[in-house]
């Protein structure tokens, strides 16, 4: 049994495009490799097996992609009231030990991404900060070992 995931609108079109490129590239990959196939001899046909693992790979892509999109719910995060950290907020924090300023949206697994300035409720720190509001404290608990911080701002989302 799967359980929901929130998502992004954002996050799911981003999905919903990848999957569409997807299904060309599978076609594309298909017809490439019925071609190499009609070549004969398969078990020296570098472009039948290159093809074929390629495809295996779309596939699979195509098949985790499905599988996030079947157990997701949308979420406006536009429409999200920031009166406390909680998913499509962004959140500003204060590392305690070193005076470090960094702001994050929180969103579900299927669309955080460090390098656009989010993360998932359901990674440590995410987690440790859902439904706590302004001037509240909390450590999380990363590999490294534990972190203190302070949520200096909760703000709504500029993005779906």
């Amino acid at each position: 049994m799967h359980d929901i995931m929130p998502i992004s609108q954002t996050g799911r079109e981003k999905l919903e495009a990848e999957l569409v490129k997807l299904e060309k590239e599978a076609v594309d990959l298909r017809k490439r490799v019925e071609e190499a196939r009609a070549q004969g001899d398969l078990s020296e046909n570098a472009e039948y097996i290159y093809g074929r693992q390629n495809l295996g790979f779309v596939e699979g892509r195509m098949g985790e992609i499905r599988g996030k999109l079947n157990y997701s719910k949308p979420i406006d995060c536009t429409e999200v009231v920031p009166d406390k950290a909680q998913f499509g907020t962004v959140v500003t924090l204060r590392n305690l030990e070193n005076d470090a300023k960094m702001g994050f949206q929180l969103l579900g697994p299927y669309d955080a991404d460090l390098t656009d300035d989010s993360i998932s409720i359901h990674s440590p720190v995410g987690e440790a900060m859902l439904d706590r509001v302004v001037g509240d404290t909390f450590t999380a608990t990363v590999p490294r070992g534990d972190l203190e911080f302070e949520i200096l701002e909760i703000n709504k989302s500029e993005i779906k």
